[in-house]
């Protein structure tokens, strides 16, 4: 075998997975909304125990500031003071941040 060629070869295989890193990079699956919601449960928790909760396991398009960014919508209710308090939030797809969170009465 000549070193050409063996130069080639790796040369190409380097290409081959840089190629497949940068496009699986930009093409990441969403996350587990039952993970999601199981964290943002979580944080809840730590301010008092939690009454409910639920989270549409459909991504919907949100608009913050005309920016579209993909989330799964959900809520918490839980007691404050004895009454029962309700929110609702909206948390990115992919990295399960929220990116609203509304009190409703």
């Amino acid at each position: 075998m000549k070193t050409s060629d063996f130069l080639i070869g790796v040369v190409a295989g380097l290409a081959a997975a840089y190629v497949l890193k940068e496009t699986t990079n930009r093409v990441s699956p969403n996350r587990n909304p039952n993970s999601i919601l199981d964290e943002i449960k979580d944080e809840f928790k730590k301010q008092g125990p939690i009454d409910g909760s639920w989270i549409y396991m459909t991504p919907e398009t949100f608009y913050k500031e005309n920016i579209a960014i993909p989330v799964f919508k959900g809520g918490i209710s839980r007691l404050e003071d004895g009454e029962n308090v309700n929110f609702e939030f909206a948390a990115d797809t992919k990295s399960g941040a929220i990116v609203d969170l509304v009190r409703v009465s």
